[in-house]
């Protein structure tokens, strides 16, 4: 059935555990999403100092995919450098006038301190009661009333959930904990938890056997460090019994982690 309204799905591609980038692609291959648009990067990027990955220019960019089979449209986004307010309301611009977009999701991740062994939560920052207790109906924790700290700049999440709400769109911010030493490498847990949440909020009838594998792969690498580095295994087992690490075994386990995962992607 081919719905005539959509709901909106936003992932940044600067993510801890490379969440953002890792869920659209996944979801956007997975239901076959089209490539409907695209926001020109002038004006909100600074496009000094590109990047350059296998001799190839890294420009940031901006692309919406749509499925319209499933009512949903997806967009993987660079995070602006500017005109932040401008740039929001131009995702849900083309997001209403391409895929008739009626609904946000926006996810992003949250720093944890508890190991990559641990279930991973799902938290949801509602832009209404009625969103609230739909969230709740799915099993996501809905209690946190998320307040910017004073004198800080509110995150980009937050900022385009109030953006939406003053356009009259329904929405929610997910935020799904990554332990702190899989932030720069990846974190297939958290891919998982987000794409459960919307294959069952939508109805999508996915296979998730491949995530599985990739959570499979990432515990057995971690299971071969921990076994050649004893020191790190120390550190996950204290944190896998709710005790604190110092502050340099912390600083230690998150370095030692990124290399040695790192190196292991190169080889």
């Amino acid at each position: 059935m081919v719905r005539s309204s959509s709901s909106l799905v936003v992932g940044w591609n600067e993510d801890a555990g490379r969440l953002g980038p890792k869920v659209i692609e996944y979801l956007v291959r997975r239901l076959g999403g089209q490539e409907v648009a695209e926001i020109e990067p002038e004006g909100y990027f600074s496009l000094g100092g590109v990047s350059v990955e296998n001799d190839i220019a890294q420009f940031p960019e901006c692309k919406l995919h749509y499925c319209r089979e499933k009512g949903l449209a997806f967009c993987r986004s660079d995070p602006p450098r500017a005109n932040w307010h401008r740039f929001l309301h131009s995702i849900l611009d083309v997001a209403e006038a391409c895929c008739n977009a009626q609904e946000l999701y926006t996810f992003g991740a949250m720093i944890s301190f508890g190991p990559h062994t641990a279930p991973r939560e799902l938290i949801a920052v509602a832009s209404s009661p009625e969103a609230r207790a739909l969230l709740g109906s799915y099993g996501l924790s809905t209690e946190i009333d998320y307040e910017t700290p004073p004198g800080q700049r509110p995150t980009l999440n937050s900022f385009l959930l109030w953006v939406a709400q003053r356009r009259g769109m329904s929405g929610a911010s997910l935020w799904v904990p990554i332990p702190f030493y899989l932030v720069g490498t990846d974190d297939p847990r958290a891919w998982k938890r987000v794409v459960e949440f919307l294959d069952v909020r939508f109805d999508l009838g996915l296979d998730l056997g491949d995530l599985d594998e990739e959570v499979a792969g990432q515990d057995e690498v971690i299971s071969q460090i921990r076994d050649r580095y004893p020191d790190m295994d120390n550190s996950i087992r204290k944190l896998e019994n709710n005790l604190a690490l110092s502050q340099e075994e912390s600083e230690a386990l998150a370095k030692g982690m990124e290399e040695l995962l790192r190196k292991r992607e190169l080889s």
